[in-house]
């Protein structure tokens, strides 16, 4: 059998099979405004997932709204998992920069009534 690899597949496979401590990636300390694809400000979704109650969408809004003041009256979208036992949550919303985004996904994460967000 033979398989076939290119230079780039090599590299990432020695990445995702180098332990931590070993990795020849350099560590950035200070993340710049320059490593995002995204233009700021620009229109942008968040979702986050969490077990299913009544509370949850407001707990959702409430989070982003302190990092986006402005946000609009209706920005959430919600569905319930097949079996009703998670919902899921996406809040649209003008983002203005990468440190914006950064933080309202650290407290989403930081929630306890939030299982994942993306």
């Amino acid at each position: 059998m033979i398989i076939d690899y290119d230079i780039d597949n090599l590299i990432l496979l020695y990445v995702i099979m180098t332990p931590v401590k070993y990795s020849k990636i350099p560590i950035m300390q200070n993340p710049s405004e320059k490593e995002t694809l995204l233009e700021f400000p620009c229109e942008f979704s968040v979702k986050a997932m969490g077990y299913a109650s009544d509370t949850l969408d407001a707990e959702i809004i409430a989070i982003v709204k302190q990092h986006v003041p402005d946000l609009s009256e209706n920005p959430a979208t919600s569905k319930a998992s097949r079996n009703g036992k998670y919902r899921s949550i996406t809040v649209t919303f003008m983002a203005h920069s990468k440190a914006q985004l950064d933080a309202i996904y650290q407290d989403l994460t930081d929630s306890d009534k939030v299982v994942m967000a993306l």
